[in-house]
């Protein structure tokens, strides 16, 4: 941690900042039943750069804070879901082990690459993510039952691994491709939750041992996680996700996930724009 910190007005700046973003992630989650990670790591990443820390790590603790703030936001949702029976728990204990070697390997992949890599790869995912989100259809198959055998074993690690290179949990891969394999789509939701709890502890806990140098990381940055964020979000999502999810039995949340889909490609060709030419 650095030896002096900044002043005041920037520390309050800081705090005001990740309290919105908390609140539109939790709002957003409820509504739509995407991760929240999906827009703090961007939010995390222009909020950051705004205040002086852009640096070349910047984006591992983008996604260090991000998927530290998964571990709480993912078991608690797995567990509010599985009170109601709806875990497919034969497909997330099959499907777990794949997946905790993929988070694995994104964590030793994200910690050696620079910001712009990062930015790119976040931008080039989240463009896909945006895609399926604004035009995917719930009709749309790969076929009647989850892979199993050697399909399997390619798909699960791909899900750890590609959350992790964006910061994200498991609905945004793992909702679709269990949808595209005929889980129904609150199964899907809830056995994802499940998916982010394996994603997130082992890339969470591995980021606090990254090492980001003092003078470029926000204050009170253990390891790439930072803390300030971490606990001011998740004090958000947790009092505004069931806002969001009043909002959703109320109104048909559809459009507004295609419209949220656009706005996310809009995001991430910002991103890849702004690590190409800064």
């Amino acid at each position: 941690m650095p030896e002096t910190l900044p002043p005041t007005d920037l520390l309050l700046g800081m705090g005001a900042l990740l309290l919105l973003i908390g609140a539109f992630a939790g709002v957003l989650a409820g509504l739509l039943g995407v991760g929240g990670g999906i827009v703090l790591v961007p939010a995390f990443f222009y909020a950051f750069a705004t205040l002086g820390y852009d640096s070349p790590q910047l984006m591992q603790v983008c996604l260090a804070t991000s998927l530290a703030t998964i571990i709480v936001t993912s078991t608690r949702s797995v567990l509010s879901h599985n009170r109601k029976g709806a875990v497919q728990w034969d497909i997330l204990k099959t499907w777990a082990p794949g997946i905790a070697v993929g988070a694995i390997l994104g964590l030793l992949v994200a910690s050696s690459l620079r910001t712009a890599t990062l930015q790119v790869i976040f931008g080039v995912l989240a463009t896909v993510v945006g895609y399926y989100m604004a035009l995917g259809r719930d009709d749309w198959r790969l076929g009647q039952e989850m892979p199993k055998g050697p399909l399997r074993y390619v798909l699960s690690p791909m899900i750890g691994f590609l959350s992790v290179l964006m910061g994200i949990g498991g609905g945004s891969f793992g909702v679709p491709t269990m949808s595209l394999y005929g889980v129904p789509i609150h199964r899907a939701v809830a056995t994802a939750a499940g998916f982010g709890v394996v994603i997130a502890v082992p890339s969470g806990l591995g980021f606090l041992l990254v090492n980001i140098p003092a003078e470029v990381r926000p204050p009170f940055t253990l390891g790439a996680v930072n803390l300030p964020a971490f606990l001011l979000v998740i004090a958000m999502t947790l009092l505004t996700a069931p806002v969001g999810a009043k909002i959703a039995h109320r109104m048909n949340p559809k459009p507004l996930k295609r419209v949220f889909g656009v706005f996310l490609i809009l995001v991430a060709l910002n991103m890849i724009r702004t690590a190409i030419y800064g």
